[in-house]
């Protein structure tokens, strides 16, 4: 895997690649090669795990729960 390791990223550096990789996958995904995109997906994965290792007690939003979802259907 490319890039600086997830544990060596500052807050906001783990924040800025988050946001990119997201602005980017749509592109990666219909243009980019089968590399392409398993580097993406490995590379999005590993940021997302560490930002839930630096971040365990998010605050969580009820209308993204299930129960959120059936009580706005």
């Amino acid at each position: 895997m490319t890039g600086i390791p997830t544990v060596e990223l500052s807050d906001d550096d783990l924040h800025r690649e988050l946001a990119h990789l997201y602005e980017t996958r749509l592109e990666t995904l219909r243009h980019g090669s089968d590399d392409a995109l398993e580097s993406h997906t490995a590379r999005t994965q590993a940021l997302e795990q560490e930002y839930q290792r630096r971040v365990p007690g998010r605050e969580v939003d009820p209308e993204r729960l299930r129960s959120g979802a059936r009580a706005r259907a």
